[in-house]
């Protein structure tokens, strides 16, 4: 007999060797027992958590001459005959997914079965049907003869039609933690005579994300170099990365230094690391670093609001990621702003790290220090109400400058070089691509770049910087543009207000710039040119912004 793979060989035949779903197996197994069976159920779950298996052993359990506790006895004929069971049907919905197949099922369904006390249809990735086979297995599913048992599986739940799931039994397969993952690879182990360290095994089931099969194949892979399997072995086999190169990438961030921050996620990117297993695994990082502040234990030299800002960073890069760029440039981007954000001046002006929020610090001098800025910021609250506005350019003309020859084009060329300028700053300015790194274009002539950001911070330390940004992106572009930061609120107003000027065939006209500006009150300079009476006023809009997206 030729070598089967271990996640073959291992393939559970009871329901007490199914890992990780606890609740779903004794569901099932009291089902059996008390002899209350439905005519039809639904697994769902991520791949590789026991949804074919149980429904196979479920199955095998219904036929069982003298099931033991929930469990097929794997004795009697039925048992001992499962593999070649003509009552026993296995379809695969991705390659029958048409209504002609299931017209089929629906005419063999008639037949009583041959030899056994049901007749089970396990039908695999249910969610790949048309909609034409799902209306036509509709009353079928309802009403079933009653010596049929159907059990449907799926990855894709939301996939399937509310009225097929009305009809089954449905049981959610969870995925398979890392303990019952590592105990699991240390049995086959032992088993297979196979040597893995401890964190190996850790390491393989934190690739594996909770599925069983996929675990079984790495080990099986590593398995066939004869040697000992290391977390070494296995972090440079399957791209992953150590969680001691991971802590020397955080202490580089929290000790702003950058050129090891570039040079490490570099050499990340070259072992060919799955960057969301990467983004993942330093998220966990950085929770550990957290609980590790909120008890006093820290080992960097960081504030609990540091970290928070962190996680949240790259949960939006994990998010946002555009695979048409490398997502490695925007990883690094979210790496060198939080090096900037550490021990910044966020709190109170002219505070210094121990005024940082650090959970678990009960310094009574720190708290005092902290309360007397407190009351120093309120009593100069209305002051700083007046200065809101504080910019070197004038928002509102810059605005109305834009339109005047604003365009798609214009738009697509800026956006497509965005992350060239971003890379050609790293070598620049550093300091300005953890302010940009959140900005996107909004709007762009051949003179006028509109930006925004998530938060107002980012936006008033944009224009704050409008001389060096563009400057900089003279050099990097050889032409002369001028930028603004506007919120997204005010966005909306002026696309708006773009929209009615068009519809009243009125044009923008350039204006003269000016030292302030009041953002809350912008009133654009207009002539009363008419625009063609043929234009489609929504092409005409369009044309600028697209489809008007705005960054909520």
């Amino acid at each position: 007999m030729g070598y089967k793979v271990l996640y073959r060989k291992y393939r559970p035949d009871s329901f007490d060797n199914v890992v990780g779903q606890d609740y779903t197996i004794k569901m099932l197994k009291n089902a059996i027992i008390s002899n209350r069976n439905a005519h039809a159920y639904i697994f769902t779950g991520p791949r590789g958590t026991g949804k074919t298996s149980s429904a196979k052993i479920f199955a095998k359990a219904l036929n069982c001459e003298n099931p033991i506790d929930g469990n097929p006895c794997g004795k009697c004929n039925s048992c001992i005959n499962f593999a070649s069971n003509p009552d026993i049907i296995e379809i695969d919905a991705a390659s029958n997914n048409g209504v002609d197949e299931i017209r089929e099922l629906i005419n063999n369904v008639k037949l009583v079965p041959s030899n056994s006390k049901y007749k089970v249809y396990i039908i695999d990735e249910v969610h790949m049907l048309t909609a034409s086979a799902f209306n036509a297995l509709l009353l079928t599913l309802e009403e079933p003869p009653s010596h049929v048992v159907f059990i449907l599986a799926t990855t894709d739940i939301q996939d399937v039609p509310i009225t097929i799931l009305s009809r089954c039994q449905r049981f959610d397969f969870k995925p398979v933690s890392r303990s019952k993952m590592c105990d699991r690879l240390r049995f086959i182990c032992n088993e297979e005579n196979i040597d893995a360290t401890d964190d190996a095994l850790l390491e393989i089931s934190k690739i594996a994300a909770g599925g069983m099969r996929d675990a079984l194949g790495m080990l099986d892979q590593l398995s066939s170099n004869g040697s000992e399997i290391t977390r070494d072995v296995v972090s440079s086999y399957f791209g992953s990365v150590s969680d001691e190169k991971i802590d020397e990438l955080l202490t580089s961030v929290f000790e702003n230094n950058s050129s090891d921050i570039i040079s490490q996620i570099k050499g990340i990117k070259e072992n060919g690391t799955n960057y969301a297993v990467f983004i993942e695994k330093v998220i966990e990082r950085l929770r550990n670093a957290a609980i590790d502040i909120s008890s006093g234990k820290s080992k960097y030299n960081v504030c609990f609001d540091d970290i928070y800002s962190f996680v949240v960073d790259l949960n939006e890069c994990l998010t946002n990621i555009n695979l048409n760029v490398d997502p490695f440039i925007i990883i690094e981007m979210t790496f060198l702003k939080n090096m900037n954000r550490v021990n910044s001046e966020k709190y109170f002006p002219g505070n210094n790290s121990a005024d940082c929020n650090i959970l678990g610090n009960n310094d009574a001098s720190v708290i005092k220090n902290a309360e007397s800025k407190l009351k120093k910021a309120s009593a100069n609250k209305e002051k700083l109400v007046i200065n809101k506005c504080p910019y070197k350019i004038d928002v509102a003309v810059r605005i109305n400058n834009c339109f005047v020859a604003a365009s798609k084009e214009f738009k697509s060329k800026v956006t497509d070089s965005w992350v060239d300028f971003m890379n050609y700053l790293i070598k620049k300015d550093r300091s300005l691509v953890s302010i940009l790194a959140d900005c996107v274009v909004l709007a762009a002539s051949d003179k006028y770049i509109l930006l925004s950001a998530p938060v107002t911070s980012t936006i008033d330390l944009v224009n704050d910087k409008i001389d060096t940004i563009e400057g900089l992106y003279s050099e990097f572009l050889g032409n002369n543009y001028r930028f603004a930061a506007i919120s997204s609120d005010l966005w909306k107003k002026e696309v708006e207000k773009y929209r009615n000027n068009v519809k009243n065939k009125i044009k923008y006209s350039y204006m003269e710039e000016s030292i302030s500006s009041n953002i809350d009150s912008i009133e654009s300079e207009v002539d009363e040119s008419t625009v063609s009476a043929d234009e489609n006023i929504e092409d005409v809009a369009k044309d600028i912004f697209g489809t008007f997206e705005v960054n909520e």
